[in-house]
């Protein structure tokens, strides 16, 4: 059986500033972020890591390879959201802007572009999903990180779990917390841990 140690990877400015969506624009961890996977490394103390693999944004792929001390494959698939418009705002400043676009990706993100340019969730799904087929076709069984964003992991939990998109942010992914979960030969998903600190 094939374990994941899923991640979103630790603070940056902009998770610190009121949460300002950060999609594509590659800023680096704080000290903060730093020291988060710092913790990272001291809790999967012990576990032994098949191969580690980050979205190639420098947030991730640092929090990767501190908090494994492996070699770090960067994969594209696993990029955070094209957020279009919402790019480099908080919430609160684009839903002033066009409320619309945010009631729109609420009620079905699947099809709605996020900010009105960027990706719709069934696009976000369609990518990270055939990230993790390609995975289970490498490695059978065993543990593997990944090390990625809250918003592509949060979407793609909630489709292997049967949740309706728009349910994706019921789901938490703190900064540099641990979600851990199987994968069968069948490419079903089994949730041990969200959100977690192990020890």
């Amino acid at each position: 059986m094939l374990k994941i140690y899923l991640l979103r990877h630790g603070q940056t400015a902009w998770n610190a500033d009121n949460n300002r969506y950060c999609g594509r624009t590659d800023i680096p961890l704080t000290e903060k972020g730093l020291s988060q996977a710092q913790e990272v490394k001291r809790q999967l103390e012990g576990i032994e890591f098949a191969a580690v693999y980050s979205s190639p944004l420098q947030r991730a792929f640092t929090t990767a390879g501190i908090a494994s001390g492996k070699e770090v494959i960067k994969d594209d698939r696993l990029i955070e959201a094209d957020f279009g418009n919402w790019e480099k705002k908080t919430k609160e400043e684009f839903i002033a802007e066009n409320e619309s676009l945010w009631l729109n990706w609420m009620k079905d993100p699947e099809t709605n572009r996020a900010g009105g340019t960027g990706e719709t969730g069934g696009e976000i799904v369609a990518r990270v999903d055939d990230f993790f087929k390609g995975l289970q076709q490498k490695h059978s069984n065993g543990n593997v990180m990944v090390v990625a964003h809250n918003g592509i992991n949060r979407l793609y939990m909630a489709y292997k779990l049967g949740m309706p998109l728009k349910n994706y942010r019921q789901l938490v992914q703190e900064n540099s917390s641990i979600t851990c979960f199987e994968l069968d030969k069948n490419g079903t998903l089994t949730l041990e841990l969200l959100n977690s600190k192990l020890r």
